[in-house]
């Protein structure tokens, strides 16, 4: 009578639990129409300057002429064809807001590893010190900093990824206690294995739920973070066709009241991507858990 492995038996309970969650995901229509609606605005931020009917930054001599064959959107008070700068409005957004969030991510597991492994002393310094930062607002402390350093795209990833670490860090903190306390942790511990060994190769994996929708939430608010300080002047420069950028160079002319399509197709656009990456959030909640 032949026996099985205990880790051949273990790989393939991985594997078939892995596959199971695979077919959830797939089953879930928020979290499926969320992603189409993501993959159309990134195939956008990747092909816009190409696909675009008009050059997004050619102005013409038919400035807020409105909705018509030539120009759907309408044309902007420089006479920029607005579709084709909304279609190529997406590249700057959907590279800086990522990076953000990735560093937040980042960061915000690491400390939480930290803290939630080794508690204590540890964790009651780094606490503090996250419910320091929490206490103001993500927008104050990211135009205190930035009018300090100046404004750049990098300085905007840099500066929200550092807000979005002690965030990010409390999450994983939360999680990590939870699995500290469990036998695989104390057997680690028993078979001399070092704290990093254990909390980067034994706890994280077992983590990676709760972070990876903190990181789909996370993205949703750095969209809105590098909107508003784009919308500030902190963020890209014209003649960007940023849609942010769009807003902010446009949003005086709806006091006329005659010309909202400068202003309300990019923020169409904006919202229209934050909401799908709820719908990715609220998909992965459901079947990855907090």
């Amino acid at each position: 009578m032949s026996t099985v492995a205990p880790a051949v038996v273990r790989r393939s309970e991985k594997q078939i639990a892995r596959r199971e969650t695979m077919q959830q995901l797939l089953r879930s229509k928020t979290l499926l129409v969320g992603l189409a609606i993501i993959a159309f605005w990134v195939f956008c931020a990747i092909f816009g300057f190409k696909i675009a009917p008009h050059d997004p930054l050619a102005q013409s001599s038919s400035p807020l002429s409105g909705l018509s064959g030539a120009h759907p959107f309408g044309t902007d008070q420089l006479g920029r064809d607005v579709f084709s700068r909304v279609l190529a409005g997406a590249r700057d957004i959907l590279i800086v807001a990522p990076l953000a969030t990735l560093l937040g991510i980042a960061g915000g597991t690491i400390v939480g590893l930290i803290t939630g492994y080794f508690r204590g002393r540890v964790d009651d310094v780094v606490s503090r010190i996250v419910d320091a930062v929490l206490a103001l607002p993500l927008i104050v402390i990211a135009v205190t900093v930035l009018v300090a350093l100046g404004h750049s795209a990098l300085t905007v990833i840099v500066v929200i990824g550092l807000v979005f670490t002690p965030i990010v860090s409390r999450t994983v903190r939360a999680a990590v206690l939870a699995e500290r306390q469990l036998d695989y942790v104390s057997a680690a511990r028993l078979s001399g294995e070092r704290p990093p060994y254990i909390m980067f190769v034994e706890i994280l994996p077992n983590v990676m739920g709760p972070i990876i929708v903190e990181a789909t939430v996370r993205l949703g608010y750095a969209i809105f973070a590098v909107a508003g300080l784009t919308f500030l002047g902190f963020g890209l420069s014209p003649p960007s066709p940023d849609w942010a950028l769009q807003i902010s160079e446009n949003y005086q002319l709806l006091n006329a009241g005659t010309y909202w399509w400068t202003v309300l197709f990019p923020a169409i656009a904006i919202v229209s991507l934050v909401v799908a990456i709820n719908l990715v959030a609220d998909g992965l909640a459901r079947v990855l858990g907090r």
